[in-house]
C-alpha cells in the first residue's frame, strides 16, 4: 500500500479558523439572547428570525475533536523516519509524529428533527494513508474522513437511512485512537478490512436486543467506484444481555478496477463480554475471499484482547493475533503472521490519554529487515499521546 504525503497547511488553518469563527458567534449570539439588563425583552424582540436559527443549529449540533501524536521506536533499526512493515498509522521510526488532526460536526436525527448530518474533517499522515489506495482522487477525499445526510423515518422503533461518505462497519477498532484499547492497530483492521465507503446504509433497530443494517456503496475506500458494480454490506448487532454483544457484518461485491466478474466476499465477527467492572474480553475473526485471474485468494485472521482496568485512571490491555495471508493478497507476501501487545493506558483529566506499548511482530518467512538482513520478526515501543474533546 503506498503513502500519499503533502496536506497543505492552509487547508487546516482554514478549517480551524471557519469552525472557530463560527462557535465564536454562536457564543455571542447565545449570550446577546440574555442580558442582564432592563433592555432584555425590547433586545429579543428585535433580533433578526435568523440569529434564532442559528442557535438551535448550534444548541443540536455536537463539536468534537482529537489531537493524536506518538513516539515510535524500531528495535530493527532501520533509518530515523523509516516506515515500521505491517503498521498502518505508527509507522515513523524514532521520531516524535503527528497521526491525525481530527474535527468533527455531528447532528443526529432524532423524533423531533429528523434529518441530520455528519461531518470529519482529518488532516495529517492518517488521513493520506486510509485514501491511498482510493481509485479516484485522494488529493480531494483525503480531508473528509465522513460526510452524510441521516434521515430517521418514522417505521417502528424508527428506521435510520445514511447517504455520502462513512467508516467500515468492519472490525473491532477504527480509526481514532481515542475509541480502541491499544494504540497500535491491529494486523486485521490494517489488512483484512476496508476504511471506508461512499453510498447508502440503512439501520433498524428490531428489538431491545437486536440491531439490522444493510449498505450499497461503491466499494472497498472506493469514493468514486473503479467499476460498473456496486457493494453490498449486511450487518447485525446481537446484546442478549447488557454484558454481551455479537457483532456480525458481511460484505459482498467486484472490487477490482474493470472487472466485474471477481467478486470480494468478506466476513468479519467481533464479540465483547464485560466480565465485571474490571475485566472485558474482546474477540474478533475476519474472512476474506477474492479472485485474481481466474484464481481464488484468501485471507482470514483471530484476534484476542483483554482489557483490566485497574483504576479509573489505569488500565493494562493485552492483544494476540493471527492472521493468514496465504497467497499475499493483502500484505504483499505468502505468510503466516502472529503479533503481541501489551498496552498500559493511563488517563488523565482533560480528556488526556496516554498509552505506553509493546509489540512484536513475527512471520514464518524472513518478512522484515534488521541491520541491513532479512529476519523474521520486529520489537517496537511506542508512546502515544492522544486528546479529545467534544461539547456534548
Amino acid at each position: 500500500m503506498k503513502r500519499v504525503s503533502g496536506i497543505p497547511t492552509s487547508s487546516i488553518c482554514a478549517a480551524v479558523a471557519l469552525v472557530a469563527a463560527c462557535w465564536g458567534h454562536a457564543q455571542a449570539q447565545g449570550a446577546a439572547a440574555f442580558p442582564s439588563s432592563a433592555a432584555a425583552t425590547s433586545s429579543t424582540q428585535q433580533a433578526p428570525a435568523q440569529d434564532s436559527g442559528f442557535l438551535n443549529f448550534f444548541r443540536k449540533t455536537e463539536l468534537a475533536g482529537t489531537a493524536d501524536i506518538y513516539f515510535h521506536y524500531n528495535f530493527n533499526k532501520p533509518p530515523t523516519g523509516s516506515l515500521t512493515p505491517l503498521r498502518n498509522f505508527d509507522f515513523e521510526h524514532n521520531q516524535f509524529s503527528l497521526a491525525l488532526a481530527e474535527l468533527a460536526l455531528s447532528k443526529p436525527a432524532t423524533e423531533d428533527d429528523r434529518v441530520g448530518f455528519r461531518l470529519d474533517l482529518d488532516y495529517g499522515p492518517v488521513a493520506a494513508w486510509v485514501h491511498s489506495v482510493d481509485p479516484g482522487t485522494p488529493e480531494v477525499f483525503q480531508n473528509i474522513q465522513q460526510a452524510y445526510i441521516s434521515y430517521l423515518g418514522d417505521v417502528g422503533n424508527g428506521l435510520t437511512f445514511d447517504v455520502g461518505k462513512f467508516v467500515t462497519q468492519h472490525g473491532a477498532e477504527v480509526i481514532e485512537a481515542k475509541d480502541n484499547w491499544n494504540y497500535s492497530r491491529s494486523l486485521l483492521f490494517s489488512w483484512a478490512i476496508p476504511y471506508y465507503h461512499m453510498g447508502v446504509r440503512v439501520g433498524y433497530a428490531a428489538t431491545d436486543k437486536v440491531t439490522l443494517g444493510a449498505s450499497l456503496s461503491n466499494g472497498w475506500n472506493n469514493s468514486t467506484d473503479n467499476n460498473s458494480q456496486k457493494t453490498w454490506g449486511f450487518a447485525a448487532t446481537i446484546k442478549p444481555t447488557p454484558a454481551l454483544s455479537i457483532v456480525q457484518n458481511y460484505m459482498i461485491g467486484p472490487e477490482q478496477t474493470d472487472n466485474t466478474d471477481d467478486w470480494r466476499h468478506l466476513s468479519d465477527t467481533t464479540i465483547t463480554y464485560t466480565v465485571n467492572d474490571k475485566v472485558s474480553v474482546m474477540g474478533n475473526y475476519d474472512y476474506g475471499r477474492d479472485g485474481i485471474l481466474g484464481q481464488a485468494v484468501t485471507w482470514q485472521g483471530v484476534g484476542l484482547y483483554v482489557k483490566a482496568q485497574v483504576n479509573p485512571y489505569f488500565a493494562v490491555i493485552p492483544r494476540w493475533e493471527y492472521y493468514n495471508d496465504e497467497d499475499g493478497f493483502t500484505t504483499g507476501a505468502a505468510q503466516n503472521l502472529q503479533e503481541f501487545t501489551l498496552t498500559a493506558e493511563v488517563k488523565h483529566s482533560q480528556g488526556l490519554i496516554t498509552r505506553f506499548e509493546y509489540r512484536r511482530d513475527w512471520s514464518d518467512i524472513d518478512f522484515f529487515t534488521k541491520d541491513g538482513r532479512p529476519g523474521a520478526n520486529q520489537n517496537t515501543f511506542s508512546v502515544g499521546f492522544v486528546y479529545a474533546f467534544s461539547t456534548k
